[in-house]
């Protein structure tokens, strides 16, 4: 061996972010000036040089360089004790290079952060939040949460053991908030929340590595019902006052008036009629009225002629056709023998809203087709009656093509149809 080395201490001791150094002897054992380099090995390597870098000894000579120790403060530098190795290379000779061995012990420092996530959270009545810890130390640390007392209408659960957190690494801690009432009405309440975050040293806690923070964050607790919404039950409560003390009476008054003028007209109309019947003379030709309001001349021999006699009785007959879907149904209303009906008013129902077509028939004439969709209620009056002779019919037949929807709400399962026909019952005239 021709290169002989030695530290100077057998540790040593750094706190990362300050420097330490330590001195290695080296001796030059050859029989030829040789020159030697330095290489740092281990670890300690990336924050570790030798000053200088470069080293020239006679022969049987010896010097000290300097190891220069300057560790970050970091959380990558951990904690203990760590090896140290430095390779001395001789120039002339590099396959005797040696190396020498030491040990740096890293000292611990303590670096965390702790923060309550969300600062705020608005909530009803209970609401989550979590505190960051974050371990920018070397060593591991032992973190406790402690809620600070508060108001007995307010509830602040933390974890109840401490959570170890490792060198460089970041943890979430659980924390609930709950409120002992529901705020159902008024303006938002704002709760303080309150916590202390405890960090001591896993590995050894004691009191002088304790370190405590103070977080602080807030509970903005909603009402159920918000201002606005009680705005607008205040407006709809008072719009269905307004309707039940001013709107429902007047459309009741007008509706009812409505139905007097009605009443006044048809009993207007039934005194023309039957004025119109007294003075008609015997035998008088006379027309028939549409329901679109055209005059039709009777027809010799035909219903409506205006032959038969006067006098005999008023009569009425109502004639309800039921019919399914797809069908056709009939109902009638059949004039007895020695009688001849003389038809002055036809009154008609389609309450269901039903769609089909319906037909009416005095005897052998058709009076109308008409759409079942086109109307609710029609009604159709004549001056002249038509008359429906003994043992003839006045029909209707019905075609449906699909039921409606009547005041319940609910489809109808078939058609249906009310006809009634008013006008005079007579005898027929003796031959």
């Amino acid at each position: 061996m021709t290169t002989t080395t030695e530290f100077g201490l057998p540790t040593v001791v750094v706190t990362p972010g300050s420097e330490a150094s330590t001195k290695l002897t080296v001796r030059n054992d050859s029989d030829i000036v040789e020159a030697y380099e330095f290489e740092v090995v281990g670890e300690c390597a990336p924050w570790t040089s030798v000053e200088p870098a470069r080293l020239s000894l006679y022969p049987g000579t010896s010097e000290q360089v300097t190891v220069v120790l300057r560790p970050p403060r970091s959380s990558e530098v951990r904690a203990g004790e760590v090896p140290l190795g430095v390779r001395v290379l001789p120039a002339e000779r590099p396959d005797t290079a040696v190396v020498s061995e030491t040990t740096v012990v890293v000292e611990p420092f303590f670096q965390q952060h702790a923060e309550l996530v969300p600062e705020r959270r608005r909530a009803w009545r209970s609401a989550r939040f979590h505190v960051e810890v974050r371990n920018d130390g070397n060593t591991p640390i032992a973190v406790g949460l402690v809620a600070a007392e508060a108001d007995d209408q307010l509830r602040v659960t933390v974890p109840e053991r401490p959570t170890t957190v490792a060198p460089g690494v970041r943890v979430e801690l659980p924390v609930r908030v709950r409120v002992g009432k529901v705020l159902w009405f008024g303006a938002p309440l704002s709760w303080p929340v309150r916590a202390t975050a405890t960090s001591t040293d896993a590995a050894a806690p004691s009191a002088e590595t304790a370190r405590a923070e103070e977080l602080e964050g807030e509970l903005l607790q909603l009402p159920v019902f918000p201002k606005w919404l009680l705005a607008l039950l205040a407006l709809l409560l008072a719009l269905l006052l307004a309707w039940l003390m001013l709107v429902r009476p007047a459309v009741q008054s007008a509706a009812r008036e409505a139905a007097d003028d009605r009443a006044e007209e048809l009993v207007e109309v039934g005194e023309q009629q039957a004025a119109a019947s007294r003075t008609q003379p015997p035998q008088q030709p006379g027309g028939e009225q549409t329901p679109g309001g055209e005059q039709q001349q009777g027809q010799p021999g035909q219903p409506g002629q205006g032959d038969a006699t006067g006098g005999g009785e008023q009569s009425s007959s109502s004639i309800e056709v039921r019919t399914n879907t797809g069908d056709q149904g009939t109902g009638s209303y059949v004039v007895p023998a020695g009688k001849v009906f003389r038809v002055t008013d036809l009154v008609l129902a389609n309450h269901q809203g039903d769609e089909g077509v319906l037909t009416i028939v005095f005897g052998e004439r058709t009076v109308t087709t008409i759409a079942l969709e086109t109307f609710r209620n029609q009604d159709y009056h004549w001056v002249t009656p038509i008359d429906v002779p003994e043992n003839s019919a006045v029909s209707a037949t019905v075609t449906c093509a699909r039921p409606g929807t009547p005041a319940s709400g609910r489809q109808a399962p078939n058609c249906l149809q009310l006809l009634n026909v008013s006008g005079t019952l007579a005898d027929l005239p003796r031959g």
